[in-house]
């Protein structure tokens, strides 16, 4: 009876520490979250309603997806700065934008400390969520299949940005 007991205490230890592990993952992509911002932009669901189109409030506070090749942004060519829709934080350069073909606007890289990656565990997956670390708001996800010199590509919703042009 003794033996029955340890291996289901070795089984919950060893389980304890398969569900850690992602905690302390150092890949290029959870580095991102090192550092944290004291200005965070914290406001209610209503005020967050108030400030952001239909589509937008979807995206940014309540996760939601626009469909590919239907954003306003995805053909853009113009250079500029793409920021958060809501917060105007600066979040990618068009300089590092690229076409994926994926139907939403693809970028290498970011804007310094400006976005970070959270991990998304919805739909029965696991993937990188991109969110703007002033306001928190849902961005899009980032995969390790971008292009060179990252290797990132930062799949982003339109209605989650709006674009300075230079």
């Amino acid at each position: 009876m003794k033996s029955v007991y340890f291996v289901l205490i070795a089984l919950f230890f060893i389980c304890c520490m398969n569900t850690t592990k992602n905690n302390f993952d150092l890949s290029p992509i959870a580095l991102n979250n090192s550092i944290q911002d004291t200005n965070k932009i914290i406001k209610s669901e209503q005020q967050w309603r108030k400030i952001l189109n239909e589509k937008s409030f979807n995206v940014l506070r309540q996760k939601g997806t626009e469909r590919a090749f239907t954003g306003k942004y995805w053909n853009n060519k113009s250079k500029g700065t793409y920021s958060c829709k809501g917060c105007a934080n600066p979040l990618f350069k068009s300089e590092t934008k690229f076409k994926s073909g994926t139907g939403w606007p693809s970028f290498f890289d970011k804007i310094g400390v400006n976005v970070g990656v959270v991990k998304d565990y919805s739909f029965a997956m696991v993937r990188d969520e991109v969110i703007c670390n002033k306001c928190d708001g849902h961005l899009g996800h980032v995969f390790n299949d971008g292009p060179k010199p990252t290797g990132l590509r930062y799949c982003i919703n339109s209605a989650a940005l709006s674009f300075i042009a230079e």
